[in-house]
């Protein structure tokens, strides 16, 4: 079953073009990564793809319905969100800037069961400390402050964000980036831990692609807003066909088979 898709997806700003006619879909359990250099139109994909932004042109669907269409009324619209922001999370680059420092570690991971009206009271403290659990930091992290903690421990406090509202996706952009390389690959294992026992989806972007290696089944390869080669990870990352991809390969030492 496709959950998101892009549609002939074409985005600008200003005079400058940033995407044009991007297709991409996302189906139940799968894993795809985006690569490409900056400006290739990553971010902007996960904009879109977040609700943040709409295409200039195509579309965006979740679970093959159009992303607020102009023909439901207010309300239906915001039942309509509300459902794909508990569905669709994110989860940022540098997971310091995106925590609140002045609110304690169970008030920023409660902030989606609270602003989605997905729990509340003693509900809502049970599923704090499963999403905490489910990252691996014991329950009394809850009761501290983000600048408590390492940068890997951060970023787990950022995924319990993301995982608390029991969603079906989750888009990464750049999740590993900001970590030293130990910590890298225990966050990556753990993203993929969760993606199999509670059968999310995963987009993830990144300039790492020993890390879209690990984590991705397939890859999406971009260049000026547009798709110059896509399929499964092992195809595109060991055996290339367009130039750009082959170019960005070449780039790394080694890749991880």
């Amino acid at each position: 079953m496709t959950l998101l898709e892009l549609r002939a997806a074409g985005f600008s700003y200003g005079s400058r073009r940033v995407l044009d006619d991007v297709s991409l879909s996302l189906d139940a359990g799968d894993s795809l990564g985006l690569v490409g250099e900056s400006g290739a139109g990553k971010s902007t994909i996960l904009r879109l793809l977040l609700g943040l932004a709409a295409p200039h042109e195509g579309q965006v669907l979740f679970e093959g319905a159009p992303l607020s269409p102009g023909s439901l009324s207010l309300s239906k619209r915001r039942t309509q969100m509300r459902r794909f922001r508990a569905s669709v999370q994110p989860v940022f680059q540098d997971p310091y800037s995106s925590l609140d420092p002045r609110q304690r570690i169970d008030r920023i991971i409660g902030e989606p069961l609270r602003s989605l009206r997905l729990a509340s009271g003693p509900d809502a403290q049970r599923r704090i400390a499963e999403a905490l659990e489910s990252v691996g930091l014991p329950a009394d992290t809850a009761r501290r402050y983000p600048h408590e903690f390492s940068g890997g421990q951060r970023q787990r406090i950022a995924i319990a964000r993301a995982v608390v509202s029991r969603p079906r996706v989750l888009l990464a952009d750049e999740p590993v980036s900001a970590l030293d390389v130990t910590t890298r690959v225990q966050v990556l294992e753990l993203l993929d831990r969760l993606r199999r026992e509670n059968g999310l989806s995963l987009v993830m972007v990144s300039h790492d692609l020993t890390a879209i290696a690990s984590a991705c089944d397939r890859t999406v390869v971009l260049q000026n807003g547009r798709v110059v080669e896509q399929g499964a990870t092992a195809s595109v990352l060991h055996a290339p066909q367009d130039p750009y991809t082959r170019a960005l390969v070449d780039a790394v030492p080694r890749l991880p088979r």
